[in-house]
């Protein structure tokens, strides 16, 4: 499910939002354009035809679109999405068992990749957003904190018990497997989304390098 639809339903739902009904279409409207053709590329004017409301309205509550991002449209993905998928991640990846390490790997990295290929318009504008915003910042580490960090400890502890991978602190571990993995979703999504990506292929070669680098030496 896309974040545009998962945002929606959670909006439809909220009975304890302060948000009017027209604020929770403009809201819905902006995030539906966000995710279809990224932030710069929005108009109010079309968040407004979306939401089938005035331009007028949107600037009434918003004194700018930028406003309408920061001071509605993020809280709200963090507040209600956020959670929702790092939970979704830990069922479908971080609980499940695996027969070794590289097995674990590849489905964390396929499972990322297939996340943000559906998502990445509105994830660019969160991931542009959290490192200038530190409050942003600060809910996101929660997030991950809270529903990610421990159980992926737990895997890597185990699979370095069963002497598969090297013996650093797994905190290293969590850091190295997160930074490549994101790197390569950033390559591929954002720096150079125009390039022929044999994506077969650079997952496995992803998959490689994570399994040189943290191959058991001894």
């Amino acid at each position: 499910m896309k974040i545009s639809e998962m945002m929606e339903q959670f909006l439809n739902k909220d009975e304890e939002s302060n948000m009017s009904e027209k604020q929770k279409k403009i809201v819905k409207a902006a995030i539906e354009m966000f995710s279809e053709k990224g932030f710069a590329a929005t108009s109010t004017s079309e968040i407004a035809k979306k939401a089938g409301v005035a331009e007028g309205t949107i600037f009434r509550h918003y004194k700018t679109k930028k406003d309408l991002l920061i001071s509605i449209v993020m809280p709200t993905i963090i507040k209600y999405v956020s959670p929702f998928f790092a939970k979704s991640f830990v069922q479908e990846v971080l609980e499940n068992k695996y027969e070794s390490f590289e097995v674990f790997i590849r489905k964390l990295i396929k499972n990322r990749y297939e996340f943000a290929k559906r998502n990445f318009p509105i994830l660019k504008i969160y991931i542009q957003e959290v490192f200038y915003h530190e409050e942003l910042r600060g809910e996101f580490q929660n997030i991950f904190l809270t529903h990610v960090y421990e159980k992926f400890i737990k895997i890597v502890k185990h699979f370095q018990e069963k002497g598969e991978i090297a013996e650093i602190p797994p905190e290293s571990v969590v850091r190295m497997i997160i930074s490549t993995v994101f790197g390569y979703m950033l390559a591929r999504f954002l720096i150079s989304p125009e390039t022929n990506w044999d994506d077969e292929l650079e997952i496995e070669l992803t998959v490689r390098f994570i399994m040189n680098g943290l191959k058991n030496q001894e």
